[in-house]
């Protein structure tokens, strides 16, 4: 993808750099050079960004064009509106406390060159504000309120604020972004790119390595190129076309952040960010599920005020969950009523609110894969032995698995497989693994989940590769759907 640096004065312009064209924005917004091309990567550099500057048309029209703008609008946006900062630093507070807590002062200023500061100290928080505000130079500012430190701005800056002292390491960076090489051009001709977001060190990652090569072998069947990337790639996942994200998600963590910026630069996603923001919040699905009669355990989500409320309302026992929980992590059984108040009580803790369920024992779980809105695959995942759930952790940490059975979908009920696509259409149109209790014939839907596990030998056992294949065509459908470089990337 070709690079292209937009600047009002291009005498002006401070940085002598390999791997990009400056053009002048007069020359980029008017006329029809610049107008007709394609494939083509547009780093706005303007000195203002407000409604209806310079700055703001450049962007503006370079997603018209089907350009990959940095900044884009919507980054340009959510810079003006306070309340996406605040909750911007709500999402990193922890991460700004560790960074900013050997400081004394009242305020701060940082200064973020592509994703990067100049005291490896707040490397961390400068690539986290950079996955969240794309812009190539920008400056955020702090302040000390109480015991704590609070983002309380962020904006973006021009080349001319740039301090003398810091000139040096900003060209380094600039010509290290722009200096990258092409990605290899293979003998055979791949209409996209494909970035697939793995952590070779994580625990619970929802598909192993050899899994993913049968995923990038699919891609390459389809006509994607595919490319293993991890979180330390975030500041170049707007040269891809597609991100598949195989790591967990979290609506605090990175994961949540690269697939917003992805979704922001006009990528298809998968898991998209509001598929993550749905999915990530039980609370957030008991209230969907009972809005639109999807059966479910009894439910009743409870606060610090109400807790001697849950066992008159779901019974005992019960199951507890963390709004947030995720592999069997944050969700407890309470068998008594002291029980319950202790285990509510210490959630209470972290989360405003605590989701208590009926408990329903069953051998095994329905797992029903949906990828657009149809269902993929069947799985019975089993509990593990002498426990209740399908993880069992022992105190060292050591985790026990249930043995898991696939089967045809022509083979299960066929209400299982309507229920479960139905309560997926509710989150999206993308990928998702929802889980099933059965109890008498019936089946409640116990949760959905955006990130759902495919591994070779297990959810892939009846299709094969068919199943890796099925999730490129996904990919490879909406990337053609969207027009490639020729229409506006939504």
């Amino acid at each position: 993808m070709k690079s292209i640096i937009v600047i009002e004065n291009v005498k002006r312009w401070p940085l002598a750099l390999q791997g990009a064209t400056v053009v002048a924005a007069k020359d980029y917004l008017i006329g029809d050079e610049w107008a007709g091309r394609r494939n083509l990567r547009v780093y706005n550099f303007c000195r203002t960004y407000g409604y209806q500057t310079v700055g703001y048309y450049v962007s503006l029209l370079a997603e018209a064009r089907g350009h990959r703008p940095l900044p884009t609008v919507e980054t340009l946006q959510d810079l003006r509106l306070s309340p996406v900062v605040r909750i911007v630093s709500e999402q990193m507070e922890e991460l700004i406390q560790r960074a900013l807590a050997p400081l004394r002062g009242e305020r701060f200023e940082l200064s973020v060159y592509f994703g990067r500061n100049l005291s490896k100290r707040y490397d961390a928080l400068s690539r986290a504000l950079y996955e969240q505000f794309s812009v190539p130079l920008l400056r955020a500012s702090f302040e000390h309120v109480g015991d704590e430190w609070r983002l309380s701005s962020v904006r973006p800056i021009s080349t001319g604020e740039i301090p003398e002292s810091h000139r040096a390491f900003v060209i380094a960076q600039a010509e290290k972004h722009f200096g990258r090489r092409e990605r290899s051009t293979p003998a055979r001709k791949y209409q996209y790119d494909l970035a697939i977001l793995y952590d070779p060190k994580a625990e619970d990652s929802p598909s192993d390595v050899r899994t993913l090569r049968r995923f990038a072998r699919a891609a390459r069947e389809v006509g994607i190129r595919p490319h293993l990337i991890q979180r330390d790639d975030a500041e170049d996942i707007g040269e891809f076309d597609a991100l598949f994200i195989r790591e967990t998600t979290y609506v605090n963590g990175p994961t949540y952040r690269m697939a917003r910026r992805a979704a922001t630069d006009g990528l298809i996603v998968i898991d998209d960010p509001i598929s993550i923001l749905r999915c990530s919040n039980k609370v957030y699905l008991a209230e969907l599920f009972t809005r639109h009669d999807i059966p479910h355990p009894k439910t009743f989500v409870a606060h610090a005020d109400s807790i001697d409320e849950i066992a008159a309302e779901v019974g005992l026992p019960c199951v507890l969950k963390r709004p947030d929980s995720a592999f069997s992590r944050g969700v407890t059984k309470a068998s008594t009523e002291a029980e319950l108040r202790e285990k509510a009580e210490l959630f209470l803790n972290d989360s405003e609110l605590v989701v208590a369920q009926a408990f329903t024992a069953s051998q095994f779980d329905w797992r029903i894969g949906v990828l657009g809105g149809e269902a993929l695959f069947a799985c019975r995942y089993h509990m593990a032995r002498g426990h209740w759930q399908i993880v069992r952790t022992a105190p060292s940490g050591f985790r026990r698995y249930g043995k898991v059975d696939t089967l045809a979908l022509a083979d299960v009920p066929p209400k299982l497989v309507e229920i479960a696509v139905r309560a997926a259409k509710l989150i999206g149109d993308g990928l998702y693994g929802v889980d099933l209790k059965e109890v008498d014939g019936e089946f409640l839907v116990i949760e959905i989940n955006d990130n759902p596990n495919i591994e070779v030998g297990y959810e892939d056992t009846v299709l094969g590769d068919e199943v890796y294949r099925r999730v490129m065509q996904w990919f490879r459908t909406r990337l053609d759907r969207r027009g490639g470089d020729d229409l506006f990337h939504v």
